[in-house]
């Protein structure tokens, strides 16, 4: 089933400190597994920095403040339901970890890791989520 009216999705980048280091937390996608950030399809009624929160608390259970304006962009092939495979864009709003929840809609759905800066560039897929995560040095 498509998703209704847009080829966009919002995504959060969350991160914090760890002592003085920059951690980067990622996810992974339900379907193959593979490390993603917290991302979805626009909200009606939300905007695109609070559907990016949404998606993050969804996903991950987190809670946080995330920038005003997205920090980059990244272009995938979201597979759907039906094999087909849709070019689609992401804007990534950068969110500083502040709250993880106990409980949240998809726990236990996926795993969840914090990495390094460097370690969470080279364990994404996508070229342009690589220089995105890379900046936040």
């Amino acid at each position: 089933m498509k998703k209704p009216g847009s080829k966009t999705q919002y995504a959060a980048l969350p991160w914090r400190y760890s002592g003085a280091t920059r951690e980067v937390l990622l996810i992974s996608s339900r379907e193959t597994g593979r490390w993603v950030i917290p991302k979805g399809w626009p909200i009606k009624g939300l905007s695109p920095a609070q559907t990016a929160a949404r998606e993050a608390y969804e996903e991950a259970g987190l809670g946080g403040q995330l920038s005003k304006k997205p920090i980059g962009a990244f272009e995938y092939g979201k597979r759907l339901g039906n094999g087909r495979v849709l070019p689609t864009k992401v804007e990534v709003y950068g969110m500083e970890q502040m709250v993880q929840h106990r409980d949240w809609p998809e726990q236990g759905q996926r795993r969840m890791q914090w990495f390094s800066v460097p370690d969470a560039a080279d364990a994404v897929d996508e070229p342009e989520l690589k220089q995105i995560i890379r900046k936040l040095k």
